[in-house]
């Protein structure tokens, strides 16, 4: 196990499965101590915090609902008491409401603004005075090629990740100075549940496969790495073309 990010504690908001696993693996495969997050798969993110400590790492499974504030405010102060500052966020936390635009509803818009973009202002907020204390931050936000494109998921989710990357730029520009990093990964069509059931996309993509939530997670990882990048966005896409 490597020891570059030993030391540093991660949050990963909806941690327990898909991206956001592969992301709590590749952080623990590099020494950072691990916090996965989840909404209410308890199980799922205990299970993989005790599959990261057999392989040497560290990390704890805590239930938070990151769209509300004062669940993030509680989950932060404990991360903080029980392994210490954050400095990695990885703001992955989502959900995906397939509708067609005759069918859209205003609580299916209210809440996927709500869990989708609110969950990572709300936990950059949160995690913002220990990453100055330390002039040194990390933070990811897990876009999707919806920012761009037409998606197949619907406009609200479209608008819920457009403003995840217009959160990215808003945020880099102001935090580069105290060495806080802000990036954003844009996966397009990643073999997770969210793509269950959905083979036929698959023609779409001129690789010819869905992308691996291993894939997305070395991009975060890169992002992890480098100081230099910010207010970016990765977009992984097997060769899929967005406007």
């Amino acid at each position: 196990m490597a020891d570059d990010l030993k030391g540093h504690i991660a949050l990963v908001t909806g941690g327990s499965r898909g991206i956001g696993a592969a992301a709590c693996r590749a952080l623990a495969a590099s020494g950072a101590a691990v916090v996965i997050n989840c909404r209410e798969r308890v199980a799922q993110a205990e299970q993989l915090a005790g599959e990261i400590g057999k392989r040497g790492g560290r990390a704890i499974a805590i239930a938070a609902d990151v769209s509300q504030r004062e669940a993030v405010t509680a989950m932060v102060d404990r991360v903080t008491h029980e392994l210490g500052p954050i400095d990695i966020l990885v703001n992955n936390a989502g959900i995906a409401i397939t509708r067609g635009i005759d069918d859209l509803t205003e609580d299916d818009f209210d809440r996927t603004i709500l869990v989708n973009l609110k969950s990572a202002f709300l936990c950059i907020q949160a995690v913002l005075p220990a990453m100055r204390a330390r002039k040194w931050g990390r933070i990811i936000n897990i876009s999707s090629g919806a920012a761009r494109g037409a998606g197949s998921i619907g406009p609200h989710y479209n608008a819920s990740k457009a403003g995840m990357e217009g959160l990215t730029r808003g945020y880099a520009a102001r935090l580069v100075k105290d060495g806080i990093t802000v990036n954003a990964v844009a996966p397009s069509l990643i073999e997770t549940d969210m793509m269950s059931g959905q083979a036929q996309l698959v023609s779409r993509i001129p690789l010819g496969r869905f992308g691996t939530a291993d894939e997305v997670a070395k991009a975060v990882m890169l992002l992890v790495d480098n100081a230099y990048m910010t207010g970016q966005t990765i977009a992984l896409s097997g060769g899929m073309a967005f406007n």
